[in-house]
């Protein structure tokens, strides 16, 4: 479970329904299109692969609203894992809901301890500069079990595009933007359960995904997820 909670944090999302689509900032929002990414290990052995598919696209004021279906199989093909996320583009910027973060099992571990979140949404830029500070997101929760009190918190943090180069994944080769950040997660159920690990993420403008994803704990590469697919 610990390996799941960690590809579903970094990196870190179908219906086949009648097709609408959608342009924001270079990005083709299309219902029913969608992507794959192949995970490994530290070791570069095969770990799974993650199908996300876009499921539905709307209209919000300013916003172009799309929903994205993710589905996690293990690599003997089994489904493990499915979310979904909600992202938002206005031309200048596209947000991720932080909700989403917390994935539909985790969040029934918390039905009977009156968990009350809020987030911080993570935003991405339609444009990226070397240098560039991105903002903060996170997950905070706050709850009880009985008289103890539990608590739920999930920071991203000290986000940064360190570098521009050109980046070669299955899916293609790219003009990519390296994108570091620090990832804090906290468990408090009686005692506190902490864990701490640094991503590094290539993105490029006009791709809803990271290209390749590399999770770092104390500096020892954990895994790493790469585009294997756009369709």
């Amino acid at each position: 479970m610990k390996k799941l909670l960690l590809w579903t944090i970094v990196c870190l999302v179908s219906l086949q329904i009648p097709a609408f689509a959608q342009d924001c900032a270079g990005l083709t929002l299309k219902e029913g299109s969608g992507f794959e990414m192949n995970n490994y290990d530290a070791k570069g052995r095969p770990a799974g692969k993650m199908i996300y598919k876009i499921a539905k696209v709307t209209k919000d004021g300013a916003y172009t609203v799309f929903k994205i279906d993710m589905e996690f199989f293990n690599t003997k093909e089994k489904s493990e894992l499915k979310n979904t996320y909600e992202m938002k583009c206005d031309g200048n910027v596209m947000l991720l809901d932080a909700s989403s973060l917390v994935n539909q099992e985790q969040m029934k571990s918390f039905q009977n301890m009156e968990m009350e979140f809020t987030y911080e949404n993570i935003e991405y830029p339609t444009k990226y500069q070397v240098g560039d500070k991105l903002k903060d997101a996170s997950v905070k929760g706050k709850g009880k079990t009985g008289a103890a009190p539990v608590a739920f918190n999930m920071l991203i943090r000290n986000r940064n595009i360190s570098a521009q180069e050109k980046l070669t994944v299955p899916a293609g080769t790219f003009d990519a933007y390296k994108l570091n950040a620090d990832m804090n997660m906290e468990m408090v159920m009686g005692f506190p359960i902490k864990m701490e690990m640094q991503s590094i993420s290539y993105r490029t403008p006009g791709v809803i995904w990271d290209l390749k994803t590399e999770t770092y704990r104390k500096g020892k590469l954990m895994g790493y997820s790469e585009l294997t697919k756009i369709y």
